[in-house]
């Protein structure tokens, strides 16, 4: 399914080769054009070897892995030399990067800096509070806060805990993935996208948004990372309590969808002409299919399928563009415009990985 998504996919990544062979996709295109990323310090970059090796699988072609390899040595030189690691993105950047190359090549190099990179993520755990800090440092008082999309980072952990033995990875992850549930989600089961808490008590103060329209309001994406993340912790938890929660905020993603099945950049937004964000939407399909593993739900696979083919038919980026997805949005509060987003595009690619290959195993 989605022969024509898939093979312009796999085309893009492979003609990007020539160009980001040893350095990466910057977070968003610029003129619907990614730039070169070297200095390798931002959250994005494992999406890049996310696609690589998702093509690789795909294919089986070799420049795809040896690509895939040598940009992951660049992300293990960033994890021991903690360059850029004040931050809860650790599992973006490694579940998609050297998790992905060992559970595809068995690299005892790979696993070992993953392993390092979980250790990295637990000391960014709050006793008080009972959460992962987000960013910065952890002296500061302004960043005493988690934000939704986090929930993608804790299967890191609970992958280090399988591979090692060791609990406190699992611990950590489980702490954090329940405290999250009990801030970020409203009574209406749209979400906050960032959650403080008091640095001296622990206890929750305020949700507010960072990147969507207002504090009230629900951020496409982080209603995304919510329908994905649930599903993920599933996975590992096996908690069946949470059906009921994941039923209740997909069904709200969907409630809020326009008619033509892709989300505005926050979902206050059901109709005109604000920007939408694609990105959203091929994350929430990947959530929908890892779900519907382990609770068969028709209706939502019968979304995700309208989800994908409306991305197929109108949001391909064919034109002008070194991208895959168009009308993906960074940050609109930050200036950002319709572009290319990377994580998008690795989540689009996923999703059609996950449709075309249910026993595909994952990297998260």
């Amino acid at each position: 399914m989605f022969e024509k998504a898939l093979k312009f996919s796999l085309d893009r990544i492979k003609e990007n080769i020539a160009e980001f062979k040893d350095c990466f996709l910057s977070a968003e295109s610029s003129g619907y054009m990614y730039q070169k990323n070297s200095e390798c310090i931002d959250w994005t970059e494992g999406f890049w070897t996310g696609m690589l090796w998702l093509a690789y699988e795909l294919t089986g072609d070799s420049e795809m892995k040896t690509t895939a390899e040598g940009l992951d040595k660049i992300l293990q030189k960033r994890i021991y030399d903690r360059l850029g690691t004040d931050t809860h993105d650790l599992g973006f950047l490694y579940s998609l990067s050297n998790v992905a190359e060992y559970k595809v090549t068995g690299d005892a190099d790979a696993k070992k800096a993953a392993i390092e990179a979980a250790e990295l993520l637990i000391l960014r755990f709050h006793e008080k509070g009972q959460f992962i800090q987000a960013w910065g440092s952890l002296e500061d008082r302004d960043n005493y806060r988690l934000i939704i999309d986090c929930l993608m980072n804790l299967p890191l952990l609970f992958w280090a805990t399988e591979e090692t033995g060791d609990s406190k990875y699992a611990d950590i992850a489980k702490k954090h993935f329940y405290t999250a549930l009990n801030c970020v989600i409203r009574d209406d089961y749209t979400t906050h996208h960032t959650f403080y808490f008091d640095p001296e008590t622990g206890d929750k103060v305020k949700g507010v948004t960072r990147q969507g329209y207002s504090n009230d309001s629900c951020w496409a994406r982080g209603q995304a990372w919510a329908v994905y993340g649930i599903p993920l912790a599933y996975r590992y938890l096996r908690d069946e309590s949470l059906l009921d929660l994941y039923n209740h905020i997909t069904d709200c993603f969907f409630e809020r969808l326009p008619s033509d099945n892709v989300p505005y950049w926050d979902m206050v937004f059901t109709d005109g002409d604000e920007p939408r964000d694609t990105s959203a939407a091929a994350i929430a399909v990947c959530g929908i299919l890892e779900m519907n593993k382990y609770f068969p739900n028709e209706e939502y696979v019968d979304r995700a399928m309208k989800m994908m083919t409306a991305l197929e038919n109108s949001y391909l980026a064919e034109r002008n563009s070194n991208g895959i997805l168009t009308d993906a949005m960074y940050s609109k509060p930050d200036g950002s415009k319709p572009e290319c987003n990377v994580w998008g595009d690795y989540f689009f690619l996923e999703a059609i990985m996950r449709i075309n290959n249910p026993n595909w195993k994952i990297y998260w």
